[in-house]
């Protein structure tokens, strides 16, 4: 055996720089092998909503830290007439309830506890039926036959597999599924999933009605009462998902949509609209006053988002009222150049992940993520299935009579959210989104500031190191951030935190497809073990 068979060094430390790739058909995402079975879905006559779903059902069993069959989805889909917004998030148990959780602080972050129903799969079957040009079973045959065959688990995986084990391996069936021998895959480690390959068979032979109301049911049900949990059969069979539209905002002479709440892509909304209200674009992009405004920007945002968000049929104040121009010209006057604030909720007027991007020659472009939420979830994996649930169910609050608070039968705030910009004659422009738990509005923002108002190219903006706002006054950058702009921002009273970027969410993971005449220009996350390939 070659000593590189067993010793290879993962590591990588020279910088890199990967340049933007150009074609007439594309799918980016963060691995190469759900990367191209999205492409081949195109090669074999597919359409953009087919590359999408293949690369999103492929990345369940190549990327499990990031998403599972029991993750939640969100996609935007521009159809070449019109823009599509789907919302397949699930619903709490009937059965949970304040009372249910009382001497908790939060929902706990795993375990039974922390799973509402998972929609993902409801995704798959809905985008396939309705948009899709090829059957749900040779869309699911790339992932199928990974699971089956196997796959060498990839340098980043591993690393994030290892966080996992630590934090759920004691969680009911994580380590049947996940763990062999007890330990998690290294690098370059083959890796096979039967159990998965059968139940995605069952998804696809059944367009996804066995998850929901057949024996995979059944079995999610049986395993949720064995262990103490509330969601049954009745759960699973009452889920929707629902074509639900945007929400936008203009941007930069672009018009930037996002899926309605119980999505944070509100925040990213609001974010922006305040940059503009303050006049962002006065200063080179990197310079201290333009990178100063986005974070205080953004923290206005989140302070109102924190306060007013939860599932929309919930909320007191709409996101019409969050997003009116004057309210945001009120939010933006809060901000000092000289100094960083720590900013509190306003009062509207009355009334946070897997992502992938794929486009094709016809001027179909999809916008599509789906989210476990932190690294495998909440940890459950039905036994026999492969089945991994997420842990979505965390992101209720137990504070009395606010709009997020826990209950039966509710949607919690998501933190996960595709993003899509047209230009303002109503044509495409970009799908992207920035996977990464509670960062992903804040790295919107980014990518938006970024191609739409000082036109970088998307892999630049892919590439440029970023900044995370963590509360109060605090923000951690990366390392690769400049240590000028650094002792700038904390001069400005920034609590400025170097961190390594190798946490579950960290800095997130870019994605991005922008339609320039007949062609795209794609730029994928270096952060990620992803590609863009196009033909």
């Amino acid at each position: 055996m070659n000593k590189t068979d067993t010793c290879l060094d993962w590591n990588n430390p020279y910088p890199s720089a990967r340049s933007a790739v150009l074609g007439q058909n594309m799918v980016s995402t963060s691995h190469p092998l759900a990367a191209q079975a999205g492409l081949r879905m195109l090669q074999a006559g597919g359409n953009a909503v087919d590359a999408a779903l293949a690369a999103a059902i492929t990345l369940t069993v190549v990327e499990p830290t990031g998403c599972g069959i029991g993750s939640d989805a969100f996609a935007i889909v521009w159809d070449g007439k019109e823009l599509h917004g789907l919302n397949a998030s699930g619903r709490s148990p009937r059965g949970w309830s304040p009372d249910r959780f009382k001497g908790h602080d939060a929902i706990p972050d795993k375990g039974w506890e922390s799973v509402s129903v998972p929609g993902a799969v409801s995704a798959w079957a809905e985008l396939s039926s309705k948009l899709g040009r090829l059957s749900l079973e040779q869309v699911a045959a790339p992932a199928i036959h990974y699971a089956r065959e196997g796959f060498p688990v990839s340098p980043v995986i591993a690393r994030l597999w290892e966080l996992g084990r630590q934090r759920l391996g004691d969680q009911p069936g994580f380590a049947e599924a996940f763990l062999r021998d007890g330990k998690a895959p290294v690098a370059g480690q083959w890796y096979q999933n039967q159990d998965q390959a059968n139940t995605l068979e069952r998804i696809a032979a059944t367009q996804g009605q066995d998850f929901y109301t057949g024996e995979l049911a059944k079995r999610i049900a049986d395993f949720s009462r064995q262990h103490g949990g509330a969601m049954d059969e009745q759960d699973l069979a009452e889920h929707r998902a629902n074509w639900c539209g945007t929400i936008s905002h203009p941007f930069a002479q672009s018009v930037i949509h996002e899926i309605p709440p119980n999505g944070q892509g509100l925040a990213a909304l609001m974010a922006l609209g305040i940059m503009e209200q303050a006049g962002v674009g006065q200063q080179p992009l990197d310079h201290i006053d333009t990178v100063h405004l986005s974070i205080e920007a953004m923290k206005l945002a989140f302070a109102d988002l924190y306060e007013h968000h939860a599932d929309l049929e919930h909320m007191i104040h709409h996101p019409e009222h969050l997003l009116d121009p004057a309210y945001l010209r009120e939010r933006a006057s809060l901000i000092q150049m000289d100094k960083a604030g720590d900013p509190k909720h306003g009062l509207p007027g009355p009334s946070g992940t897997v992502y992938v991007t794929a486009a094709d020659s016809s001027g179909m472009m999809v916008s599509l993520i789906q989210s476990n939420y932190m690294g495998f979830g909440s940890g459950v994996v039905v036994p026999g299935t492969g089945i991994s649930m997420q842990n979505r169910g965390h992101g209720f609050t137990l504070r009395p009579g606010h709009v997020n608070e826990v209950a039966g039968g509710k949607r919690p705030s998501h933190t996960i959210i595709p993003a899509f910009a047209m230009n303002a004659d109503g044509t495409p422009q970009m799908s992207f989104g920035v996977m990464g738990g509670p960062f992903q509005s804040q790295g919107h923002m980014q990518m938006a500031l970024r191609v739409l108002l000082y036109g970088q190219n998307p892999q630049a903006a892919a590439d440029a190191p970023r900044w995370r706002v963590t509360g109060g006054r605090g923000v951690a950058v990366e390392p690769t951030f400049d240590p000028a702009l650094v002792q700038a921002l904390r001069e400005r009273g920034h609590e400025v935190v170097v961190e390594p970027g190798s946490g579950v969410f960290a800095f997130g993971g870019a994605q991005l497809i922008l339609r320039q005449g007949n062609h795209y220009v794609g730029g994928s996350d270096p952060r990620k073990d992803g590609q863009v390939v196009a033909y």
